[in-house]
């Protein structure tokens, strides 16, 4: 299956239009089209790539970029405060790209239902329940059942009140179960340019799959708050194949390749476009994520991580100050390094977690700094220098993650027709195949900690792994379970890891009344400091009652 940026090239020029539709500074603003296209004319098509595009390429650059780090996948060596140390306050992420899209999404929902496009309709409520979804998870409460109505002229509407997270989790879910029934129908049936479906080129029956699969992933999002409702609906999806498929198989993930033409449509860590390779040079594979895949064989390690160029041997027999390179092997006597971490490895080296502030001189690194290169640290696969790429994707859902979730609610206990090991294996099966590892399975699932133990510490771990560059989707498993249990390391902020964005000062500026009642109903713990409520360390609905994830 191809899913393409050029598509949405392909399908507004085959039009001979431009649609820009961008996003705005806060709710209070409206999208207006600067091509002089009224909204009362937006055609549906149109819309719709910008949505799409959009919503993956800021989903891809949240999972592989702002939080691979806290979840510990990969390292910064540079420009690192955030990623590896989680300096987040005063908010280090802005919700406004993620209104924006919602709020093009909504004009695509108003304009299918007057044109009676029930395809687009069906389209709208799906991304907008992921919109929603993303918003929530990350920063907690906020502007949902009032949001997206500012052309009311209420000042209700202008300024938005924050709803609950269970209002959000909740609404979403209904939201979905709509989407389900509108996009019931036969493929051929619907009003559709395939070409403006850059995930599933106007396929219905992908998209209600991603619909109930999406629901999966906020039922159990929910499970520790709502037991009983997350329990029924995922009992009732399962049981209901026909009324409610699901993603079961790599052909139907929810996927968006880059095209590579241009810097807006390439991989983020590409050097093609970036002509410092910054992105790409600053950005390491952490130990955490490496040292766990060696210890288990995991195939996928050699497809995300590159080999270190010079591995380091120290030899106790060398004389004293031996700091020499012999056949691309950096040997050194003992007293070299010591008092200083070294990590010997001759194949892969991780950056390990917030190490230190200066992290570039990690492993005896020669010439540390902000331009280095470490010839003692794995960088990523080759591959990910590149614009584009087989397996450079934005991965929105898949069904190594569906598989996983269900894998959980078996192992709680909850009424589905296959068992937890079977759910499990057939989450790493998929992932293995997603990664283009899938010959590797048999050997894998019988290695020694990955054979199935029917624990959630294991289920969790290996959903961990199977999110590389999918991180938010690990960070929102490990706050509701404290699984993987991973330690912040020496120089992060705090001792703990945290568990939710801070709001915006814009936005608790502009706000202010609606965003000072949020912060009542947010929890501060020992880690908030002087943060109080609005601190990454302080907990939101989802959390408070758990202990978890500490």
């Amino acid at each position: 299956m191809k899913n393409q940026l050029k598509r949405f090239t392909m399908a507004v020029v085959g039009l001979g239009m431009v649609w820009n539709i961008s996003a705005c500074k806060d709710l209070t603003e409206l999208n207006i089209n600067p091509n002089g296209v009224s909204e009362e004319d937006a055609n549906p098509n149109l819309l719709l790539p910008t949505i799409l595009t959009g919503t993956a390429k800021k989903y891809n650059e949240l999972s592989f970029s702002d939080l691979g780090g806290v979840m510990q996948h990969t390292q910064f060596d540079a420009w690192f405060n955030s990623h590896n140390d989680y300096e987040w306050t005063g908010g280090i992420l802005s919700w406004d790209a993620y209104y924006g899209f919602l709020r093009d999404n909504e004009l695509m929902r108003k304009r299918a239902e007057k044109l009676g496009l029930d395809f687009h309709k069906g389209v709208s409520l799906v991304m907008r329940a992921y919109l929603f979804g993303l918003v929530t998870d990350l920063w907690g409460d906020a502007p949902y059942t009032d949001a997206l109505k500012a052309e009311l002229g209420d000042a209700v509407y202008n300024f938005p009140k924050y709803d609950s997270q269970e209002i959000i989790y909740k609404g979403i879910i209904e939201e979905l179960k709509q989407a389900n029934e509108l996009l019931s129908r036969p493929d051929g049936s619907y009003e559709v340019l395939a070409n403006a479906d850059v995930y599933f080129g106007g396929k219905a029956s992908k998209w209600r799959r991603f619909a109930n699969s999406l629901a999966l992933r906020y039922y159990m999002r929910i499970s520790a708050k709502s037991a009983d409702f997350a329990k029924q609906g995922i009992e009732s999806i399962v049981a209901n194949p026909d009324k409610f498929p699901i993603i079961t198989s790599t052909t139907d993930d929810v996927l968006m390749d880059f095209v590579g033409n241009n810097a807006n449509d390439s991989w983020p860590s590409n050097t093609v476009y970036d002509a410092s390779g910054s992105n790409f040079r600053r950005m390491k594979m952490c130990a955490t994520l490496v040292d766990r895949l060696q210890e288990l064989g995991d195939p996928r390690l050699a497809v995300w991580a590159r080999k270190v160029d010079i591995p380091i041997e120290i030899r106790s027999n060398e004389p004293a100050g031996t700091d020499k390179i012999v056949n691309g092997v950096r040997i050194v006597s003992p007293d070299v390094v010591k008092g200083v971490p070294v990590d010997t490895d001759k194949e892969y080296v991780g950056l390990p977690p917030s190490v230190s502030k200066n992290p570039s001189a990690y492993n005896l690194n020669p010439t540390p700094g902000q331009t280095s290169i470490n010839p003692h640290v794995s960088y990523l696969s080759d591959s990910y220098r590149s614009a584009k790429g087989s397996l450079l994707k934005a991965r929105l859902l898949s069904a190594a993650e569906v598989n996983f979730i269900l894998a959980e609610a078996a192992w709680k206990g909850w009424g589905l027709p296959e068992s937890a090991k079977t759910y499990y294996e057939r989450a790493i099966q998929e992932s293995l195949a997603s990664w283009g590892r899938g010959a590797d399975y048999s050997n894998y699932v019988r290695q020694k900690g990955v054979a199935f133990e029917n624990t959630q510490v294991q289920i969790i771990e290996q959903k961990w792994i199977a999110s590389w560059s999918t991180a938010a989707q690990s960070w929102f498993d490990y706050r509701r379970t404290g699984y993987p249990a991973l330690k912040a390391g020496p120089a992060a902020i705090r001792t703990q890891l945290p568990v939710r964005v801070p709001y915006m000062q814009t936005e608790m500026s502009v706000n202010q009344k609606n965003a000072e009642e949020a912060l009542k109903r947010i929890e501060k713990t020992a880690y908030s400091q002087a943060d109080n409520e609005n601190s990454a360390w302080s907990k939101p609905w989802l959390l408070q009652g758990t202990n978890k994830p500490w």
